[in-house]
């Protein structure tokens, strides 16, 4: 296996990685990633199957040493379905699920189709910035009123979630770490006394669902919901707004006609904005046993970086995969996951991004670029900075 070095700070690769995971695609299926010490694949295939292979988890063998420092954080982490395995996996997912239904998030057009209305009207005159109009407030509150949390929170939300993905970022620091574990002591402070109070006054939101919610006689506990919470919160609009803003801008610099977006074709056009430039880049997963891969072994207790959007441009899997092309067919993403693991928030993406971008291309017809898009420095996410515009 070859190696390759590559830093993910390197102001270049912000801007644009997929020369780097082109060149690392020559290599074979599997590379050696210098700056991470860790074996890596873009294979759409070797991807796939790591996802579904259930010698391959979130949960590392061996424990790792948190500093005292981080405890507040990993306490969380410690109730998150997304880190954990089966049997405590399929608890938490199953019951989540019991109240994340297709029905409800469903119900959730008619919310997202006033609020984009809402956001839209309310963009100023001039140039400005769309991720801050639109981008943002727009899935934020749409899981707000989802969970049932006060939309008046979303400004809090939005730092505290910003500030907990610091932690998944390339060379986080001490003071980016400190950030995180005040917003997580901040987000389960008020998570704990807003529960209580949906334990005294249920409603109709997705809280007082989770609080309802049975299986086999169990239910979450306070720090399961916390934790839960937490995670479709930041999950639920942390993507979605880099997608929005990638999607966005992808749109604009190919001159993508309006038609894209019409009704008949929007879901294909989401589709293609879900591959061609998604917001997550990286997600790993832990060897179990030996296991072989497309003829890579690894050991028990080895890590693998799978590179999402390298396996979405696999040309293995589709033609001229560096072109926008919103008339492809879809085929599979790479873009949630697969297996296990897949993301239970991905309906509601889709159906935030096949509402708010033709209401956004409608109301602004004349919507160009006013500036260079810029992406932020936030690897292994892959969203803008800012997304200076014109109507």
């Amino acid at each position: 296996m070859q190696s390759l070095s590559q830093s993910p700070k390197n102001p270049d690769f912000v801007q644009d990685p997929y020369p780097f995971y082109e060149r690392a695609r020559a290599l074979g299926p599997f590379f050696r990633w210098e700056d991470y010490n860790l074996t890596c694949t873009g294979s759409s295939a070797a991807v796939n199957a790591i996802f579904r292979d259930r010698r391959f988890g979130r949960e590392p063998i061996e424990p790792p040493v948190i500093p005292p420092h981080l405890a507040p954080f990993y306490a969380v982490e410690a109730h998150s379905m997304l880190e954990l395995e089966p049997p405590r996996h399929t608890r938490l997912r199953n019951l989540v699920l019991r109240a994340f239904t297709s029905r409800r998030i469903a119900g959730l057009a008619p919310d997202i189709t006033e609020l984009a209305e809402e956001l839209i009207g309310a963009f100023p005159a001039g140039d400005f910035d769309l991720l801050q109009a639109f981008a943002q407030p727009l899935p934020v509150r749409i899981i707000a009123r989802l969970l049932g949390v006060p939309e008046e929170m979303a400004p809090d939300l939005l730092r505290w979630s910003n500030a907990m993905v610091g932690m998944y970022m390339a060379g986080r620091t001490r003071a980016i770490e400190d950030r995180a574990v005040a917003a997580t002591e901040a987000f389960v402070t008020f998570l704990r006394g807003y529960i209580d109070q949906r334990r005294a006054r249920p409603a109709d939101d997705l809280i007082t669902q989770l609080i309802a919610a049975e299986m086999e006689g169990e239910r979450l506990s306070t720090d399961e919901l916390i934790s839960t919470c937490i995670l479709l919160l930041n999950a639920g609009h942390e993507a979605t707004v880099h997608t929005i803003g990638n999607g966005v801008k992808a749109l604009l610099e190919t001159a993508t006609p309006p038609s894209a977006l019409a009704p008949e074709a929007v879901e294909a056009t989401v589709e293609e904005i879900l591959r061609f430039d998604p917001a997550l880049h990286m997600f790993t997963r832990w060897a179990y046993e030996d296991v072989e891969v497309m003829g890579h072994t690894f050991r028990r207790g080895d890590q693998v970086g799978l590179l999402l959007a390298m396996a979405n441009r696999d040309p293995g899997v589709w033609d001229n995969p560096a072109r926008f092309d919103p008339t492809r067919p879809p085929k599979p993403l790479a873009t949630f996951g697969a297996g296990l693991h897949f993301c239970v928030g991905a309906p509601l993406a889709r159906l935030e991004l096949q509402i708010a971008l033709p209401i956004l291309f409608r109301r602004c017809p004349g919507l160009t670029l006013a500036e260079p898009p810029r992406y932020a420095d936030v690897f292994h996410f892959h969203g803008l900075r800012q997304l200076i515009v014109r109507r």
